[in-house]
Order: structure tokens, then C-alpha cells, then sequence
């Protein structure tokens, strides 16, 4: 059943923190962050690809997000925001973790990039009234407390006709095993705690949101790693990767 207006906050403290301590490291491929260095290249190209046949850019150009305006939530460090800048697009990046959106305001500094980080939720942008043709909602919705509340704030944040970019982890055995014990436990990619099992969202599960959501999906596509290198599948069985869009 849908359910009305986004009225309350969803940002998870215990995950606020958790991020904080580790911000000034973010931009460190062999930090804790580099498993999102790894499997950058992979997003990447699913956003690039995507976006570009919705809004009819030629893929080719050095600059096919010109006059595309893109909303990063969960941003990070930036790690998204600094490529698709260099895409052409204007980028927001918002995060509800103060430390992080500092490193970010640094490194794009450095970088001489110009992109618009705020410390803030979906949630609080959601009265400016301002939209945006593509929402990159990125590993984040596996960490916050209310993963309806902040899928909906998502979407009233998405342009008419724009498109939204979505990954979590499926909630299953082999996640459980791939992800947490293994990663986390065994080969040390993700510090001990990155993740809660009990929070992964179910395809059928991520589906029911975006619906809710007033959203269409338009593609669920599994995130894999093959022969040391990230790459997009048809095996959703672990990480994924999902279009919904406004129409």
C-alpha cells in the first residue's frame, strides 16, 4: 500500500558515524573505501550507458550530460560526483555525514571541479521544491532506517521524465556468505560492520519501493565480480544495479 508524504527523518546515527571515521581516507584506493574505488568503473559505465540512451545523447562525446542536472545522495567523498562533472553534468552531492562532504569540498578544489556539496538527506531537500533529471541513489538505501521513507523522498526529488539510479545488496544466504562473512571476515575488502544482513533489500522488495514511489522500473541488472574485475550481469544474486524512471 502507498503511503503518504515523507515526514520524518531517516538517516541512521550509528551509520553516520561509522562514515565519519573513516572520511579522510575516502579518496585512499587502498583504504576502506577501496572496494568503491574497485567497483567505480562498473557504475560508471551502467549510468553512462543508461543515461545517455533516455535523454538521447550521443555516448561517444567527451560531454554527453551537458545541461543535465544530476543529484548524488549518499555522496561520499565524491568518488561519482568528480566523473560526472567531468561529463558535463551539474552536480549535487549531499550526504548526512559532515566529515565526508568536507573531504569532498577538498578533493574537487584540488581537482578544480565545481560541484555543490551539501551536508543534508533526501529528506531535507525535499521542501526546496527543486528537481533534478537524474538521482544517483547508490549503496545507500541498505544503510538507512527506513528504506520506503528515503526511496520516496528520492523520487520527489527526480525532474518529470527523469531517471533514477539505484544498487544495494540482495538479502539471501550466498550475500550473507559473499558479503559480509567473507569481505568483511576473511579477505578484509570492507572493515567488520560495513554491513547489516538484515538490512539488504530484495529485488521484489526494492521493486515494491520504487513502485510506491510512483516510479516505473525499467531494469535490474546484477553487479559481479569476474576474474578480479567488477562488471554488470544478469546475476542479481548479490550486489545489483536498477533504472527506475518518472515518466
Amino acid at each position: 500500500m502507498k503511503r503518504s508524504n515523507v515526514t520524518h527523518e531517516i538517516a541512521d546515527p550509528s551509520e553516520v558515524n561509522r562514515f565519519a571515521a573513516i572520511a579522510e581516507r575516502w579518496w585512499d584506493p587502498s583504504g576502506e573505501t577501496s572496494e568503491l574505488h574497485h567497483i567505480n568503473p562498473a557504475r560508471l559505465s551502467y549510468i553512462h550507458d543508461w543515461c545517455c540512451a533516455h535523454f538521447s545523447r550521443d555516448p561517444n562525446i567527451r560531454n554527453p550530460f551537458t545541461g543535465l542536472t544530476v543529484l548524488d545522495v549518499g555522496c561520499g567523498g565524491g568518488l561519482l560526483c568528480e566523473p560526472l562533472t567531468r561529463l558535463g553534468a551539474s552536480v549535487i552531492g549531499i550526504d548526512p555525514t559532515p566529515e565526508t562532504i568536507h573531504v569532498a569540498r577538498a578533493h574537487a578544489a584540488q581537482m578544480e571541479l565545481e560541484i555543490d556539496y551539501r551536508i543534508a538527506t533526501p529528506n531535507e531537500l525535499v521542501s526546496s521544491n527543486n528537481h533534478y533529471n537524474i538521482v544517483l541513489n547508490l549503496e545507500v538505501i541498505e544503510h538507512v532506517s527506513d528504506p520506503f521513507s528515503h526511496t520516496q523522498a528520492c523520487a520527489q526529488l527526480l525532474a518529470p521524465g527523469g531517471i533514477m539510479v539505484l544498487s544495494t545488496l540482495n538479502r539471501n544466504f550466498r550475500s550473507f556468505i559473499t558479503a559480509i562473512v567473507a569481505a568483511e571476515y576473511i579477505l578484509g575488502w570492507l572493515p567488520v560492520g560495513t554491513h547489516r544482513w538484515h538490512r539488504f533489500v530484495k529485488p521484489s522488495e526494492l521493486a515494491q519501493h520504487v513502485r510506491d514511489a510512483g516510479l516505473r522500473l525499467a531494469n535490474v541488472s546484477g553487479l559481479t565480480l569476474t576474474d578480479g574485475e567488477w562488471e554488470v550481469t544478469t546475476d542479481i544474486g548479490v550486489n545489483y544495479l536498477a533504472i527506475a524512471i518518472k515518466d
